[in-house]
Formats: structure tokens, sequence, C-alpha cells
């Protein structure tokens, strides 16, 4: 099996599981606005003092979107089809997380004065999806992986291309054989070099290993963890080096294309409430570049961890209120990103043991090609040194 196939599995087979969605009783759609306790964790009634998001294009690189949802009605945009086969609208194996992440970016409810269903953290945005994976029980899926191992990447940069403001994944691969791959780094790396931020889930590795996550880890990319209720970590949210913040990732209510509402768990969700997030940023600062953004985030974080920051919740829980107010004193620049650079080999993660902050992920490639010229000059001399048979 070629890398870029087992990097197709994987990517197919994470995104599927990060959203476990019990339904919540059909009695309970009207009541739904109560149950988004997100909403007041990252302060958004106070941010839509200043925005909601309008002007601002959210692309859900995801397993589709439901246009025709009452609650996304008017702010989807026509979606790109990077997969071509698989389930249709009115499968039950259609759109399903996609639809449930566009709900919770850019939502805005419905009814007479839209006091029923989701409402987004930008719900004045506007929702580009474009599909690159499909839902795990898509009977496609097998298909799915074996010929469009690529799509992620072609996502990456079609929607850069296609007035996308912020790039949403709430997918990622963190089995044991998750590696970076060259096309996926370029793409994101071409997305931020013209001034879009890309967000990614972390992983839900947690009780499997904290096993590094891609795209999560690859250089630029704001990697999202998730927090509870309570303020803890989850159980299932992956810690790692690369953790850039953390937003709700449990009892978050979503919509379905079924028009029932749920209740969904995992760092998909969180990554998709900080692209919402940013979206709001955006809408009012438009200038500002990627890093000043991730910058943002980090700095005016809720409940920071000692010393700054750490790999369960990155530099604290968001704060989109916060961030919007220390972005009125800053000039923006339009710095262009770190080139990325992985070599055609990779020796695999950091190790368990460094410290989080001993090695800067744009360092990598260098370690990288360190260790690979180091392992040759061992080939090479064991190999010199080998006995002769005849």
């Amino acid at each position: 099996m070629t890398r870029a196939l087992l990097r197709g599995v994987a990517v197919a087979l994470a995104s599927a599981t990060l959203a476990v969605l019990p339904a919540l009783p059909a009695q309970a759609a009207d009541g739904i606005r109560g149950q988004e306790w997100a909403l007041e964790a990252l302060h958004a009634e106070e941010a839509w003092r200043t925005t909601k998001g309008e002007g601002i294009t959210v692309a859900v690189l995801d397993t589709g979107v439901d246009a025709d949802h009452p609650d996304l009605k008017g702010q989807v945009l026509p979606q790109k089809d990077l997969i071509g086969f698989g389930a249709e609208p009115g499968d039950d194996s259609w759109a399903v997380h996609g639809t449930g992440m566009a709900s919770i970016i850019a939502g805005h409810g419905h009814g007479a004065g839209r006091e029923d269903g989701v409402v987004g953290v930008a719900p004045e945005a506007r929702i580009l999806p474009v599909r690159v994976i499909l839902e795990d029980n898509d009977p496609q899926r097998q298909r799915a992986r074996t010929e469009k191992a690529g799509a992620l990447a072609d996502g990456i940069r079609w929607a850069a291309d296609h007035g996308a403001d912020v790039i949403n994944m709430s997918l990622g691969d963190d089995s044991e054989s998750a590696h970076p791959e060259p096309r996926e780094d370029a793409a994101i790396q071409y997305a931020l070099g013209k001034g879009i931020p890309v967000v990614a889930s972390a992983g839900n590795g947690g009780k499997k290993g904290d096993h590094v996550s891609y795209p999560a880890a690859y250089p630029g990319v704001i990697a999202v963890t998730a927090v509870n209720h309570l303020g803890t970590r989850p159980a299932f949210s992956t810690r790692h080096w690369y953790a850039t913040v953390c937003a709700p990732g449990e009892q978050v209510v979503m919509a379905n294309p079924d028009r029932s509402y749920y209740n969904g768990w995992g760092t998909s969700p969180a990554s998709a409430l900080v692209s919402a997030s940013i979206a709001l940023i955006r809408s009012a600062y438009p200038d500002l570049s990627p890093a000043q953004i991730k910058q943002l985030l980090t700095s005016t974080a809720q409940n920071t961890p000692e010393g700054g920051r750490d790999d369960t919740f990155g530099a604290g829980l968001v704060d989109a209120a916060a961030a919007l107010k220390a972005a009125e004193n800053l000039n923006p620049t339009r710095q262009k990103p770190s080139p990325a650079g992985y070599a055609d080999r990779y020796f695999g993660p950091r190790p368990a043991t460094a410290p989080a902050d001993e090695l800067p992920v744009n360092w990598l490639p260098w370690t990288a090609g360190t260790l690979g010229l180091a392992l040759l000059g061992t080939a090479f001399f064991l190999w010199r040194a080998r006995p002769r048979y005849p």
C-alpha cells in the first residue's frame, strides 16, 4: 500500500469518528438555544456587539453540508465535491458531520424570530462546503479511501482560490501510521501565504496514545483541543506539542440533515467553534495576517495554563470577545509563513519526553534531515564493516 493510500484511509476513518451524536428528543428542538453552552463559554454574545461574521466565508472541508437545513438556509454557497460519488441527499450517510460543523459555525436558527434551532458563533458568516471525505457509514467509503487520497490537499487549494477567508478542517489522521504528506503541507502553506487562517482538530486519541494528528501538526495550523463545561479535559482529547488553543468539545448541540439535533463530542466541534471565532475577527479586521490572528487567540485565551501553555489546552480557552477587543490595537501585517518543508522520508514525531517548547514546529524538517543523514552514515559504515562470504 502506498503512502498516499495509507493517508487517505486514515483521514476517512478519523473524520467520521470525531462526532458520536446521540439524538436529542424531538420536543427539545425548540429549546436548543438554552443548551448551547459554547456560546457563553466563548463570550459570543458579547462579541456580537461588534460583528456576527458578516462578509466572511468559512470553508468547511468535510463530508458536505445540507444547504437546505432551516438553520443554514441562505448561508451556504454552492458545494465543491472532490469525491464525486457516495451518499446523496436523503441518505442516512450524507453530510451529517459537515452539516453539524457548519451549524455551529454559521447557524442562524429558524422560526418567526429565529428563536428555534442552532445558532452558531458567527451566524452571519457564509459557509463554503468542500467535500473531501465520506461519512464512516457510507457504503462507498472503501472506494474513496483508495481513489481520493489527495482530496484534502486539493480541497485546501480550491478553497483558498475560491473565496475562503477561514479554512476549517474538523478531521484528521491520528493513527499509528500518521505522517506528514508533502502535498497537504504545501497546500496549507499556500493558503497561509494568501492570508487565510487554517484551523484543524487536534485529534481524539487521548485514550489511544496521543498520536500526532495531521493536518493539525502542520506548520502554521491553529490546532484545537477540547474542553468540557467544567473547564477540564475530556479523556478523548489529544495532548500534544502542537496544541494552540482549546474550545468546547462535549455536549455541543448541532444540526443534522434529517432535521433532528444532536449532542456531539470531539475536537471536531472544538475546531469549528474556533474557526467561527476567527470569522468574527476577520469580519471586523479583515487585513490581519494568519500569524496575528493566531497570536490574538493565544494572548487573549481564558484559563491559561501555568507557564503560558501546555499540551492539553494550548494557551487556553478561546475568548472571541477578548480577541476582538485586543485586535483594535493591532496594525495589519502580511507576513509570509515559514516555508513548508518536510523531507521525502519521515522518521517519526518528536520524542514523547521532549518538553513542549523545546523544538518549534518549523524545525522539524531540519531535525528529520539531520537524522536521515546520521542513519545513512551508520548504514554505510555497517555495510563496509559487514563480513564477506564467498
